[in-house]
């Protein structure tokens, strides 16, 4: 009787909706920017969450045990990669016990290994501040990085879910069409900012700098994530007086008050900017967080 009407019975539970729906692929991504592009790529088959946020400084995170429950069960991690996280993410990955998410398993992904890196210094030695062997690993700022990472997050996600890599690829397309359309938008609104000198905090500039064609005269850091000290900042306001800067670039997370001290005594003007998804009220997404990027830009009044 059982056997009979089993066909039946399965029928009027397909139609009720009450058997489980094929689970999301459940993904950690260490920054904000991955995660938005992540979803972006996986829609409603994806389950994605944020190791850290646009306030924070991802070189240094602590691996709280609520994160590495994250990754214990996690299908996919995905990194920036070329060592930025390298305070945090191996302990991370390792106190998660998950085999599939290693560095070399399926279910681990760089986003840095997908475009060509800047600043890959000739040597490295501990003198040098905060130096990164491979090159600057802060590549989210130049879109044509998230495009590359995108077409081969997009194919992680195929193979990692193979019974939905139609609908992935779909979606991949679909970003990609209208990622292209916004660079364009972009470039072209932001034409007007190449060639102007700007004044940075930390290396994490790079890639938005090369992007736009500006370009960068001073870094308040003497050394890549060495504070500046009293001594260093009044030479600095001396060497930049003689050539002002045309503004100070200064992200969300960072602490404002070196670059405040500086504007005041140059009389130059601060550009406060997202940096990542969740820095501004407009950078929800990452097409919000280059539409804000670029107006916070060319709103800065001139001289």
């Amino acid at each position: 009787m059982f056997k009979r009407f089993r066909p039946g019975i399965l029928a009027m539970l397909l139609m009720a909706g009450t058997l489980p729906a094929h689970a999301a692929l459940k993904i950690l991504a260490t920054t904000a920017d991955w995660s938005a592009l992540a979803t972006e790529l996986g829609g409603d088959k994806v389950n994605v969450y944020a190791a850290t946020t646009a306030l924070q400084d991802v070189h240094r995170v602590e691996a709280k045990p609520s994160l590495v429950a994250r990754a214990r069960s996690a299908d996919l991690v995905i990194a920036s990669g070329a060592e930025l996280e390298i305070g945090w993410l191996p302990v991370l990955l390792q106190e998660s016990g998950n085999a599939r998410i290693q560095p070399g398993s399926p279910g681990y992904f760089e986003a840095a290994s997908q475009v060509s890196m800047l600043e890959v210094p000739s040597q490295v030695d501990r003198s040098m501040g905060d130096i990164h062997p491979q090159g600057n690993p802060h590549i989210q700022l130049d879109p044509n990085n998230i495009a590359a990472i995108g077409k081969a997050l997009t194919a992680k996600l195929s193979a990692l879910d193979g019974g939905n890599a139609t609908y992935y690829r779909q979606r991949g397309e679909d970003f990609q069409k209208r990622w292209t359309e916004a660079i364009a938008r972009w470039q072209a609104k932001a034409a007007p900012l190449k060639g102007l000198k700007v004044v940075v905090i930390h290396k994490d500039q790079s890639y938005l700098l090369h992007w736009l064609g500006l370009i960068e005269q001073a870094a308040i850091e003497p050394k890549p994530g060495v504070p500046p000290s009293a001594g260093y900042l009044a030479e600095l306001v001396s060497r930049l007086s003689l050539a002002k800067p045309r503004m100070i670039l200064r992200n969300a997370y960072n602490d404002p008050k070196a670059v405040e001290w500086l504007s005041q005594r140059l009389n130059v003007p601060i550009a406060v900017l997202p940096f990542s998804v969740g820095g501004s009220a407009r950078a929800k997404d990452l097409f919000g967080l280059f539409d804000d990027t670029v107006d916070t830009l060319l709103a800065v009044p001139a001289p």
